[in-house]
């Protein structure tokens, strides 16, 4: 660690100075700098998440340790900015505080953790900074993960350095993983069996709430769309991928004229060039932040450039595509779609919900397609059958269902070390 620790001081020193020279606000709060030590001695309880789909995990675990320790003081942090914007919309009235997450530069850790004086630190899913995790386990206090999952490419990394790995997650008082096969991987890497435990994934208790008719015609409206258009949604692309969602739309139009595709790519920034890009093809086109225009005929293409709307527009769409998984970057939630009863696609590379691309498409509620061509074709094939659209609809939220009840088993843990106040060993 102490490699480590010389390695953050060459880098923060230079940002340390350069925030004062240049008074830059973003690089102050990744340096924790406008964080003062918090002058309320009551402990915290600290919940982390890295970003938008860590942050929705997170607020139904959040809302169920407000509703029980309403006396305990609740903190949350975030490491992006999109992650921010989500937790101050979804969480501003469930915790005490919301706090940036600064760099892992031994000082700004040291900062962070006298702001918010916690007495447990509850990691959600990935986001594991070994400065701050080992300044939490010398000042004693507890850490948890929760609904950890391993990838293929992070075990591969792991298992490549080994020893420095297990000392990661010596620091760890708790692993509550989301499958059978993240346990296994931490067991391989020489974490004690009784630290690790799985409790399932808490994305499936977060509450999709059905979409009545009126609600659907209010979107339709703000989108400037027919009710009477089939809807393609395609969530999170990134990069090339989106460009090649755009281009099996273009060949696809042709055979379904009354297709309308919903795209939000990953990255708000790609939004106005994928604009561009579509009326260079003579196509109708309108970005969700300039929906308030009105066109003499409905857009054809409507690009998502919001925060915090997709998961709800995921319930207007006949079919979707989850991307990601197109491109080799693990791909995305597929919750999001399959909790409104609405047929799943994905490309090849799923590796970040491996169990759950794996097991949706043995139930017949997802489909992975390996390229664009086969995307083309199954969405021509599901569109044009409105019985194999609904039985997909049907196994998708049953899956969901199925497999619900992992933040029951969460709370119970984190209920443990609250009585507790221990660590377990190994």
């Amino acid at each position: 660690m102490l490699f480590y620790h010389m390695l953050w001081t060459l880098v923060g020193g230079p940002l340390l100075l350069a925030s004062q020279l240049y008074e830059n606000s973003r690089l102050r709060t990744r340096l924790a700098l406008d964080l003062s030590p918090c002058m309320d001695m009551k402990k915290s309880l600290w919940i982390h998440a890295l970003s938008v789909g860590e942050v929705k995990s997170a607020v139904p675990l959040a809302q169920r340790i407000r509703e029980k320790y309403p006396q305990k003081k609740l903190v949350f942090s975030t490491t992006t900015s999109q992650g921010l914007n989500l937790a101050r919309k979804e969480l501003s009235k469930v915790v005490h505080e919301i706090v940036p997450m600064p760099l892992d530069f031994w000082w700004s850790s040291e900062r962070v953790i006298c702001h918010i004086r916690p007495e447990i630190f509850v990691l959600v899913e990935t986001d594991l900074w070994p400065g701050l995790l080992e300044r939490l386990w010398r000042r004693n206090i507890d850490v948890l993960l929760v609904n950890g999952r391993i990838s293929d490419k992070t075990f591969r990394h792991y298992k490549r350095f080994k020893v420095l790995a297990r000392h990661l997650f010596k620091h760890i008082g708790l692993c509550l993983m989301q499958t059978e096969r993240d346990r296994e991987r931490l067991l391989e890497l020489g974490i004690g069996p009784t630290r690790v435990i799985t409790t399932g994934n808490i994305k499936f208790d977060r509450p999709a709430a059905v979409m009545n008719k009126e609600e659907k015609k209010e979107w339709h409206s703000k989108l400037g769309i027919s009710s009477h258009s089939k809807i393609w949604v395609a969530g999170s692309t990134h990069g090339e991928e989106s460009y090649m969602v755009l281009e099996t739309f273009f060949a696809l139009q042709r055979q379904c004229p009354d297709l309308i595709l919903i795209l939000a790519p990953r990255k708000i920034e790609q939004a106005p060039e994928l604009y561009s890009f579509a009326r260079e093809k003579g196509v109708r086109c309108l970005l969700r932040s300039q929906s308030e225009e009105r066109y003499p005929a409905p857009p054809e293409i409507v690009i998502l450039d919001t925060i915090g709307e997709l998961e709800r527009i995921y319930a207007l769409g006949h079919i979707a595509f989850v991307g990601g998984s197109l491109v080799d970057l693990g791909g995305h939630n597929l919750l999001e779609p399959a909790s409104f009863g609405c047929p799943v696609l994905y490309g090849p590379y799923t590796s970040n919900f491996a169990w759950m691309s794996d097991v949706l498409e043995e139930e017949g509620g997802g489909i992975r397609v390996s390229s664009p061509e086969k995307l083309k074709d199954c969405l021509k094939r599901i569109l044009d059958d409105e019985a194999l659209r609904k039985r997909m609809g049907s196994a998708a939220l049953s899956f969901v269902k199925k497999n619900e009840g992992a933040l029951a088993a969460v709370m119970a843990h984190i209920d443990d070390f609250i009585a507790k106040g221990g660590k377990a060993e190994d």
